[in-house]
């Protein structure tokens, strides 16, 4: 009886949680972990990532260890809102990848209820921030924050050091465009690059 009572009288409460890393650090593979345990409670579950990251598949999330997850992709991040009914947690993917609404549109969701789960790139390949990730961590309740190894000396990494010879902050790629670095290793690889 006072449980019943308690769930009239106060809103359902919603938060953010945001996931990031490097590249190959588990981000993903994080996110879709903690998705499909809701799904295994029957909770009511929305998953959205970028149009433009189509690397192993339109219509669902994939990490790079293969483990998948069926999800919308949408050109916006508003979008998402037209997509949600009555859901209880919407998962993000490749957060980095959405425009500056992204922040507003989580916080939108969060404060009707829902659980927000982002995950992405917290640094772009020069090791700056990337697009709305740093708004995204400064709103969020709960933030966790994954590793990669680096590929030369074996320590953690958290920098994507880009492999292939484009300038461009977005490029979506795999293995053949990215190896994880810890930060000596990626400031002796990509500092003298960046800064000669």
């Amino acid at each position: 009886m006072f449980l019943e009572h308690r769930h009239q009288q106060w809103p359902k409460r919603g938060w953010i949680e945001v996931i990031c890393g490097s590249m190959f650090s588990g981000k993903t593979e994080e996110l879709i972990r903690r998705l499909k345990r809701a799904q295994i409670a029957k909770l009511k579950v929305e998953i959205f990532k970028p149009k433009i990251d189509n690397r192993y598949s339109e219509a669902q999330i994939v990490s790079h260890n293969a483990n998948a997850i069926v999800s919308t992709a949408v050109h916006t991040s508003s979008e998402i809102l037209s997509h949600i009914g009555t859901c209880e947690i919407v998962g993000i993917d490749e957060a980095q990848f959405f425009d500056d609404a992204l922040p507003a549109v989580c916080t939108q969701l969060a404060n009707s209820g829902v659980r927000v789960v982002v995950a992405g790139l917290d640094m772009d390949f020069t090791g700056k921030p990337f697009g709305s990730m740093p708004q995204l961590l400064s709103i969020a309740e709960y933030i966790t924050k994954v590793h990669a190894i680096c590929m030369h000396c074996g320590e953690l990494a958290h920098n994507s050091h880009r492999l292939a010879a484009d300038n461009a902050q977005i490029l979506v790629g795999e293995k053949e465009s990215y190896v994880p670095l810890c930060r000596s290793c990626f400031n002796t690889v990509y500092m003298p690059k960046n800064n000669g």
